[in-house]
């Protein structure tokens, strides 16, 4: 029986780590603390996954355990000394044949929604992922109207941080 279930927990992360690898992505800052969220947040998902009842689908609930996950360790790690990330230090070499407009304009708008709260970086990163108000409001135990409301007074946010 147990085999049976750790078989069907693994087959189902497999279909759906790509959303566990996003949310790291958006909370971590090098490959290292990326490689940690992501082992953490599969323990929860594992530790969690015999209370799983199938009332939501499967990457919703694996939404929810991977980004309250990544916010409480998030939290943990904002009362750390903050030093300076060696990979985000970038060297280049400048090249006339390359325009990085589409990739610096991604890095800024990395960098806009990495300073927003945590409830704010999770409803921008649903709201990316093409999922619906009612989606995200379940996932982030929100009415729909306020993740409406949330996710307006984000873009204004973000629009100003962008375009100043």
């Amino acid at each position: 029986m147990e085999k049976e279930l750790e078989h069907k927990f693994v087959t189902e992360l497999e279909a759906n780590q790509n959303i566990v690898h996003k949310i790291c992505r958006l909370y971590t800052n090098n490959r290292d603390a990326h490689n940690d969220l992501f082992q953490e947040i599969t323990i929860q998902l594992w530790r969690a996954y015999p209370k799983f009842r199938g009332d939501s689908k499967f990457s919703t609930w694996m939404y929810r355990v991977a980004l309250n996950t990544a916010i409480t360790l998030y939290r943990k790690s904002k009362r750390r000394i903050k030093t300076q990330d060696f990979e985000g230090v970038s060297f280049k070499i400048s090249s006339e044949d390359y325009d990085d407009t589409v990739e610096e304009q991604l890095k800024l708008m990395y960098a806009a929604v990495k300073d927003l709260n945590d409830i704010e970086k999770a409803l921008v990163f649903l709201y990316l992922e093409d999922k619906n108000y009612k989606e995200i409001s379940a996932t982030l135990g929100i009415s729909e109207v306020n993740s409406r409301v949330k996710m307006n007074r984000i873009k204004v946010k973000l629009r100003n941080v962008l375009n100043p």
